[in-house]
């Protein structure tokens, strides 16, 4: 498509001025600006940095994320805010750690009081969309299990007439009506996929009912393909799905991101997407081809799998309930692994990632064939990673292995062009002030992430001393007697977490042992670096007290 560069005039109300608009006239004759770039965010749920071929992978197939990695800048230590959906989210959309939006576990809703950064490009003149999985809100009626006791309601309320129950699976599971609140968190086009595998909530579960309503008898573990072979499908984490690879989730999420593209081409604003895959993730229902594409036979366990270096005190526990026979229930908790399990749990999700990328492709294809790829940034991240065999366990708890908090980071600037992979502290945080300045427009009050743009653009080699990752638990867990929460602190060459209610701690030297092998945190000789440490983590702490509202006048 021929496209020339015309300029087209333009008042600016915030800057009160004329302004030359850069616009491109393609071959259909449409104008369409380009001052102000767009953005497509695909982000995946539970991938691992290391689980990407652009990362050093050599076994997962993933090209179209390669290709986006050459062509642009790669984060190579990118970190959670929380290594819990919903916390991490709410992070990447505030630019806040959880203790200052609020959302410090799953099942505590995003306040509706909350600004995001979508809100602030909406209200620039994007246009808006968040396609598949969003977790800001509670997905499951499951109560909370810690309360204080002798106390009644909370410390805050939220105000008047809103709802929490756009993402509620329960409601959507019964077919009925969900109350809208227009824009979500700054998206006015939303579609929701709720919870993970192939039996899923929200928009394409209606979408799938109505074009394809003998799908549902094909649906969930109890109408899966047996596979008596897979260890994981006896514990309920994985099964072989009958759903065909072009209705799947995945497929589907890509299907509308590509029909919202289409409509954006029409328009002369720009856009913001979200492409939100809730794959990789638990259970394991890699679809069609993808279920087998790997083989657990040829895949490589961690070298901390089998290491005969003394566990800390929580790994210690797991390693006892499998050892005790305890088999895991189906769930969402970290468990010890066989050797089996843990390549099964590998292979299905590198079946899951190659699907992932494949869609991603088609995406990226459309993107171009749409002209929009010039103007167009490509974000690629993932919301918080998994141990995948590290240390003998799987899925997540608050166990702080790079494995679980450590997450690709790829930014495909067509103004910037290739970049060297950065070794710069970063994390969740820096995403949306980076989106912010990059779009020209002013953050808010309360943003606790910079901007990583003078990292893409080669001005810079590091962003920061230290991040801190902040999580906690509803439950006691691991072995603990108490509520869990944890602090941690990464350096550029350590790795210190501190627990709640424990007089032990964990610290790693990530430069001799990058697989967190040998705790240092009772040795003599390395007292000095870790209250080093412990007051760097008190100053993160102290950094990450919220600064917003400021106060409307001094009393």
């Amino acid at each position: 498509m021929r496209r020339v560069q015309v300029f087209n005039r333009r008042w600016v109300a915030s800057s009160a001025e004329w302004v030359d608009h850069a616009a491109c006239v393609g071959g259909n004759g449409k104008m369409q600006m380009n001052k102000r770039p767009n953005f497509l965010l695909f982000i995946t749920d539970q991938q691992r940095a290391d689980h990407v071929g652009a990362y050093g992978n050599r076994v997962v197939s993933t090209p179209h994320l390669d290709a986006l990695a050459a062509r642009g800048w790669r984060n190579e230590r990118f970190y959670v805010a929380a290594p819990l959906c919903m916390p991490n989210r709410a992070s990447l959309l505030t630019g806040r750690m959880p203790t200052a939006h609020g959302v410090r576990v799953n099942g505590v809703s995003l306040s509706a009081q909350s600004v995001t950064f979508v809100d602030l490009l909406r209200d620039a003149g994007y246009g808006t969309a968040l396609i598949g999985k969003a977790h800001l809100q509670n997905i499951t009626d499951l109560p909370a299990a810690w309360r204080a006791s002798g106390t009644v309601g909370e410390a805050r309320r939220d105000c008047p007439g809103t709802h929490y129950e756009r993402e509620f699976g329960p409601l959507w599971r019964r077919r009925q009506a969900v109350a809208k609140d227009e824009p979500y968190y700054g998206f006015d086009h939303v579609l929701f996929v709720i919870n993970h595998g192939d039996d899923v909530d929200g928009h394409y579960r209606e979408w799938l009912r109505r074009h394809h309503p003998e799908a549902e008898s094909l649906v969930g573990s109890e109408h899966a393909i047996p596979t008596p072979e897979i260890e994981l499908a006896q514990l309920g984490q994985a099964w072989r799905t009958r759903l065909p690879e072009e209705i799947y989730p995945t497929a589907w999420i890509a299907d509308r991101t590509i029909d919202f593209l289409q409509q954006c081409a029409e328009d002369e604003k720009p856009f913001f997407i979200q492409c939100s895959f809730p794959d990789p993730h638990h259970p394991f229902t890699p679809p069609g081809r993808y279920w087998d594409m790997y083989r657990p036979e040829d895949i490589s366990l961690p070298e901390s799998f089998h290491t005969s270096a003394p566990r800390p005190p929580h790994v210690r526990w797991l390693h006892a309930q499998r050892d005790a026979g305890k088999v895991p229930k189906a769930g969402h908790a970290a468990f010890a692994a066989t050797e089996r399990q843990a390549r099964e749990a590998i292979a299905l999700n590198y079946g899951s990632i190659t699907h992932i990328d494949a869609q991603i492709g088609r995406v990226l294809s459309e993107l171009a064939r749409l002209d929009l790829d010039r103007d167009t940034i490509v974000i690629f991240t993932s919301d918080h990673g998994e141990f995948m065999g590290d240390h003998q366990l799987l899925l997540k708890a608050p166990l702080h292995y790079q494995g679980l908090i450590r997450c690709p980071l790829i930014w495909a600037d067509p103004q910037v062009g290739h970049r060297e992979a950065s070794q710069a502290l970063t994390q969740t945080i820096d995403l949306a002030p980076t989106i912010l300045e990059r779009a020209g427009v002013t953050p808010y009050n309360g943003i606790q992430g910079s901007s990583l743009l003078p990292l893409i653009r080669g001005d810079g080699s590091r962003a920061r001393d230290a991040i801190m990752v902040e999580d906690e638990s509803q439950r006691t867990a691991l072995g603990i007697d108490a509520r869990l929460r944890m602090r941690t602190l990464v350096t550029e060459r350590y790795r210190l977490s501190i627990y709640d209610g424990a007089q032990w701690g964990e610290l790693y030297d990530l430069r001799e042992d990058p697989g967190e092998v040998i705790n240092l945190w009772e040795r003599q000789e390395y007292a000095a670096v870790r209250h080093e440490l412990t007051e760097g983590l008190m100053r993160q702490m102290l950094a990450a007290v919220d600064t917003s509202p400021l106060p409307t006048s001094v009393a």
